[in-house]
Parts: structure tokens; sequence; C-alpha cells
């Protein structure tokens, strides 16, 4: 199995178990030896794929009783999801995360598939890369679009 396909399949099964459960608790040793991995896969899937922005909490314990804990969060209303966003972002914002919080907001519905299209396209590393501030450009971009979403979500 490649690396990918592996953390295809570790995701797929701690989502599984959120569907049903609203926290979960690993080891993390425990979780390799399942799927026959080194632990920093399992590290791995959880910093990328597990993240505020994609609905999730995440929680460590290390030592010998230690765990990781994963949490959905489950919000309100769709403005509460918006301005948490908008506080995830900062000052600078990868390309990567700008495409999880993208992705975050259509799985919300509040975005069409047409309009996340263009809205990645405008903040893609191909068009700010001629800025020296690309990070910093990409995260008020999107900031600007969470703020006039969220007076969308308040009307």
């Amino acid at each position: 199995m490649n690396n990918r396909n592996t953390s295809d399949i570790i995701e797929a099964y701690l989502k599984k178990i959120l569907e049903s459960e609203n926290i979960i608790e690993i080891r993390r040793a425990e979780m390799a030896s399942q799927f026959n991995v080194v632990p920093s896969q399992i590290n791995y899937v959880i910093k990328t794929r597990f993240t505020l922005a994609q609905g999730y909490q995440v929680e460590s314990k290390r030592g010998g009783g230690g765990y990781i804990r994963i949490a959905k969060i489950r919000l309100n209303n769709k403005y509460q999801l918006l301005e948490q966003l908008a506080e995830l972002i900062g000052t600078h914002l990868s390309e990567k995360e700008a495409l999880s919080i993208v992705q975050k907001i259509y799985d919300e519905k509040l975005l069409t598939k047409e309009e996340g299209n263009i809205i990645l396209a405008a903040v893609s590393r191909n068009v700010l890369s001629g800025f020296a501030d690309e990070e910093s450009i990409r995260a008020r971009i999107i900031l600007g679009i969470l703020e006039r979403l969220s007076y969308q979500e308040r009307e």
C-alpha cells in the first residue's frame, strides 16, 4: 500500500466512527499497529485531515497513558461557523489552508461548486505568486469572502 491510500483508509476509518460518536479517543501506537504503519503516519493523518478548518478539534496527551482525542465540532448555525473560520485565519494563509476553508464552506452549502472553484482560482499560487506577500493577500481575500457570507447568513 502506498502512503496516500493508507492515509485515506485511516481517515475514512476515523470519520466513520465520528459519524456515530461525538468524540473519539485513540492511542497512536495502537492505531499504528492496527494499520501496520509507523506512529508518525497517524500523526500526519490527524494533523492534515482533522483540522479546525475542516470541523474537528484535536487534543493530545503525551506519555504512557497518552491519547489523541478527536471531536467533531457541532455549531448551532452557519454564521458561527463563518466566524470561527475567520478567527483561524490570522494574517497569513497557505494555498492548502485556503482550500480546506473553501471546501468546508462548500460542504456546509454556503457556496456552489462553481463559486468555490472561482475562489480557489483567485487565491491560487499561480495567481498570487508574483506578490511578495502572497499568503497575506490570500488571507485577506478569504477573510473578505467569509465576512460577506456572514452578512448573508445573518439576514
